[in-house]
């Protein structure tokens, strides 16, 4: 059994969901990895690390820039001269698009954010969330072949084998963009969220330290925004530490507090870390949608009726910007930092 995977990175960045899918292929068979865009042939080399068997490169100037008309077209010719049964993507802002626009293209159906996959014969039975991830579906799709893409971290990621290597077949573009990229503005976050296995979160309560005194001549506003980023500069520190990016609950993202690139919830980043530490967050439902998967949840709230405890494996009750440095300070002796 063929299975496409679509190798999604920016400019040679790979997104490493990528991998994960790959690993699903392998599977059902045999994994062909697709690869698109201009000087990718270290992508399509790595690929053969993570476990492809094959690489269908199209290196083509014409692909140098993310265009979803150019990319499905190109993907779609070679669906229809390969005939695969599955073609799997990471879920990403890019995938969903691609997916969507080749699906139309090959007259096909796509399953999307799937959390479990698996193989009944010629028939394939995806598991996603629904419902605010409350409940579990099991959903089939009836036409060939079948499109899906999959949560980030919901899979294993396969151990890579270095200098692992293989033949590269050269495929041609197809179809022409119809608009253009003029250019770039890059994030202030560095880390993705939807990739990191450890992430240190902060709520509303950041901002409620009342030891700290604003500079003299700020507004009732911007006096609250600066004791937030005192807050955040807490949980930066302990992300540091532990090598995790910083995530934020949708309050303080609306308050002003953070960027909305750092926001976990339904309406932000669906995240499944190893470890989620949640700081000044209450648990609004909108927050535990997206990190309810993660392995380890610890809370840290004043408020012993907050409802983030009722998902935390271990909570503590208590003044965060006590326990916060004290944490930080902790795992720096216990990491030798």
């Amino acid at each position: 059994m063929k299975t496409l995977v679509y190798i999604d990175h920016f400019k040679g960045d790979v997104q490493p969901s990528s991998w994960e899918a790959l690993g699903v292929a392998k599977k059902f068979g045999e994994a062909v990895a697709v690869v698109f865009g201009a000087n990718a042939n270290d992508v399509a080399k790595t690929a053969f690390e993570y476990g492809a068997d094959e690489v269908l490169l199209a290196d083509d100037s014409s692909l140098t820039d993310y265009r979803a008309e150019a990319y499905a077209s190109t993907l779609s010719a070679l669906a229809s001269s390969l005939n695969p049964n599955l073609i799997l993507f990471p879920t990403t802002a890019r995938t969903r698009e691609l997916a969507a626009m080749s699906a139309v293209d090959l007259n096909t159906n796509v399953m999307t954010d799937l959390t479990g996959l698996e193989a009944n014969g010629d028939t394939f039975v995806a598991t996603r969330p629904i419902y605010e991830s409350k409940l579990f579906e099991k959903v089939v799709c009836s036409s060939k072949p079948v499109i899906a893409t999959l949560r980030g971290r919901a899979f294993p990621k396969p151990n890579q084998e270095t200098g692992k290597s293989g033949k590269i077949t050269k495929v041609e573009a197809k179809g022409e963009a119809k608009s253009t990229v003029e250019g770039y503005s890059a994030s202030e976050s560095a880390v993705n969220l939807g990739d990191a296995s450890i992430i240190v979160s902060g709520g509303r309560g950041v901002s409620n330290n009342p030891s700290l005194t604003p500079p003299a001549g700020l507004g009732e506003k911007q006096a609250e925004i600066w004791r937030a980023q005192q807050g955040f500069a807490l949980v930066t520190d302990l992300a540091k530490v532990l090598g995790g990016a910083v995530g934020a609950s949708r309050a303080a993202v609306d308050a002003g507090y953070i960027p909305y690139s750092h926001q976990v919830g339904q309406t932000g980043k669906v995240v499944a870390p190893d470890l989620y530490i949640a700081n000044g967050i209450s648990g609004a439902i909108q927050h535990l949608v997206g990190m309810r998967n993660a392995k380890v949840i610890v809370a840290i709230n004043k408020d012993a009726d907050a409802p983030i405890f009722k998902a935390a494996r271990f909570g503590v009750v208590g003044d965060l910007f006590q326990i916060v440095p004290a944490l930080t300070e902790a795992f720096k002796k216990k990491l030798g930092k």
